[in-house]
């Protein structure tokens, strides 16, 4: 959650749940929706909702692949995640 927390106060445009999928993502936590939403105890949709803001933006995710009949949708760390890994670097104590 200290990752989390930083990397919202560095880019406080991003939501606590979009910033916990990145974190996720970059930490090797969860690299899909369905295991996210089931560690965070979230519903399936809310965590859908926000992984899409980001895979649409910014580079930080993409997409591996998406269930059709589940909409489990798998992701990695993509090309401006290595921004995000300074951010948590920097900020280690």
């Amino acid at each position: 959650m200290d990752l989390v927390a930083r990397l919202i106060t560095a880019q406080p445009e991003l939501t606590p749940i979009q910033a916990g999928i990145v974190v996720a993502a970059e930490q090797n936590i969860a690299r899909d929706s369905r295991t996210l939403a089931r560690l965070l105890g979230l519903a399936h949709a809310l965590v859908l909702r926000e992984l899409n803001v980001l895979l649409q933006s910014d580079d930080v995710l993409e997409l591996v692949k998406r269930d059709d009949r589940t909409l489990r949708t798998y992701y990695k760390p993509g090309k401006s995640a290595e921004r995000h890994r300074d951010i948590n670097l920097a900020t280690e104590h």
